[in-house]
């Protein structure tokens, strides 16, 4: 059975190098080398929280993404990113951490096995909603490519069009467009799709669950398990 699970970076040092190395190895194969949420520096973060897709009995792992805390060592990816050409995201990233805090949804990916399943276009973006529930954050940002801009926004996600070309970036490359998006406020999901909602709403109040998926490529059994292990400790 497909499974997913959370936990903070430093945790599960082997599940990170899986992660790190698929991800890598599915930017490749799109001619892209260097992207600031791809830095390995995460790893030692206890801020950073990992959703890891993977075979339950087999551990493979099929994708993943990651939620990275804004905190004094990380800024977010996408500050990197997007900064040099827009300084209001500052501003703006700033301005939600001092009123509660803030993190990125970033990393995402699945692989060619799970390819059509809808894992990495409605799955992950779901579980980083339903986590930031559980974050000490009011907000979460995410830099979507064309093709899950509609995951972000069935999540509740906004585009931020004070932002570059009314929110658009070129970005990793400049053959390609990222949009800058927004989860304003977790606790408003009045922008989601109402069948996304009632799932977000659903996961949060029982974080583990089996339910039937159902992606282009048919319905399966997905394992969701994220209470975050050793979540509140201190560092």
């Amino acid at each position: 059975m497909i499974h997913i699970r959370t936990f903070r970076a430093p945790d599960d040092p082997e599940a990170c190098s899986k992660f790190i190395v698929g991800h890598k190895r599915l930017l490749e194969l799109y001619g892209i080398t260097q992207i600031t949420s791809n830095v390995q520096e995460w790893v030692e973060d206890y801020k950073t929280i990992v959703i890891l897709v993977e075979d339950k009995e087999t551990k493979f792992v099929y994708g993943g993404a990651r939620i990275q805390l804004k905190t004094d060592r990380f800024e977010l990816p996408i500050s990197s990113a997007i900064g040099r050409y827009d300084a209001k995201i500052y501003d703006m990233i700033n301005a939600d951490d001092q009123r509660g805090g803030t993190c990125e949804l970033c990393g995402l990916w699945n692989s060619r096995e799970v390819a059509g399943m809808g894992i990495g276009s409605h799955v992950l973006a779901r579980v980083g909603s339903v986590l930031s529930a559980k974050l000490p954050i009011v907000s979460l940002f995410v830099l979507c490519a064309p093709a899950t801009v509609r995951m972000g926004k069935r999540v509740g996600c906004v585009v931020e069009t004070s932002l570059g070309n009314n929110g658009l970036f070129y970005y990793p490359k400049e053959d390609l467009v990222a949009t800058a998006m927004r989860l304003r406020d977790w606790n408003d999901l009045s922008n989601a799709d109402d069948s996304e909602r009632e799932k977000i709403i659903s996961l949060r109040e029982n974080m583990h669950q089996v339910i039937e998926e159902r992606g282009p490529k048919g319905v399966y059994q997905l394992e969701y398990n994220l209470d975050i292990p050793n979540l509140h400790d201190a560092v």
